[in-house]
């Protein structure tokens, strides 16, 4: 479980309650921002611009996503470059052939494809361009979640705007009754509020958090793919740790060393 995303989400609502609730009105000020015909044409209309953009599969693999920020991601970079260490190290006492009987101990599919086309003897241009195919197939799958949140973002903002331009022209037909502009317009208003709320607080939160979430799996898979080649070519294991520690900052470089480390060529 992603902490940071249900703590962050959590306390940016309750700032803003406590921004309301704070007012001269108190806790009855909420109601002030309860409008239903607001809701309708703001993220009626923002979600199904979205819809009609896209085929329904998309739609729904985007709304999905949004879940994908409560879990905690998977890679562990410097756990994964550790155990490429170990795989050069059993590949250099035992040869590439060992690896096979190893790779059936690996939970992560992309690194065990990488070991049995390595171990099937495929050539390693051909291996590159596998594996980097895949690695492009998986960025383009997750950049359909990012874009659904990007646009739906930007959106909400534009149906908030139609509504409030909607409110404005119903409120200017009945100029006639001073009392109700104050209130007519505060009703306007309340679809830019709406529009504001769910870019803010949960497109573009959602949106970075999986851009974020894939840099790092993207950074995980080259580092295989680096990996994985330089244990094919033969290189020195302890070669092998230091080019694969430089993909990480400085302060993490320490916990990808593998208990056995690089060893030297006797």
């Amino acid at each position: 479980m992603d902490l940071a995303s249900i703590i962050g989400l959590g306390i940016c609502v309750a700032m803003m309650l406590m921004g309301i609730m704070t007012g001269d009105a108190g806790v009855a000020g909420i109601k002030y921002f309860i409008d239903i015909k607001s809701l309708l044409i703001t993220y009626g209309g923002a979600f199904f611009a979205i819809l009609a953009s896209m085929s329904i599969k998309d739609y729904l693999g985007g709304l999905k996503s949004f879940l994908l920020i409560f879990k905690s991601p998977k890679q562990d970079v410097p756990g994964m470059i550790s155990k490429i260490i170990e795989l050069s190290n059993v590949a250099r006492k035992e040869g590439l052939l060992a690896l096979e009987e190893v790779s059936g101990e690996l939970d992560d599919a992309f690194m065990k494809k990488g070991i049995l086309l390595i171990v099937d003897g495929t050539d390693p241009e051909l291996v590159r361009a596998i594996m980097e195919t895949e690695l492009v197939s998986t960025e383009e799958r997750h950049k359909k979640n990012i874009n659904f949140w990007s646009d739906l973002g930007a959106m909400g903002p534009a149906w908030g705007m139609i509504g409030t331009l909607i409110g404005l022209v119903l409120m200017l037909q009945n100029l006639s009754d001073a009392s109700s502009i104050g209130p007519s317009m505060a009703v306007a208003l309340i679809t830019t509020f709406y529009g504001s709320l769910l870019a803010n607080w949960i497109c573009t939160p959602t949106s970075n958090k999986l851009k974020a979430n894939n840099a790092t799996e993207i950074q995980c898979k080259e580092i295989m793919i680096e990996g994985l080649l330089s244990i094919q070519a033969g290189e020195n294991p302890r070669v092998i740790e230091e080019k694969l520690k430089s993909f990480l900052a400085p302060s993490d470089r320490s916990a990808a060393s593998s208990e056995e480390g690089g060893e030297e060529n006797g």
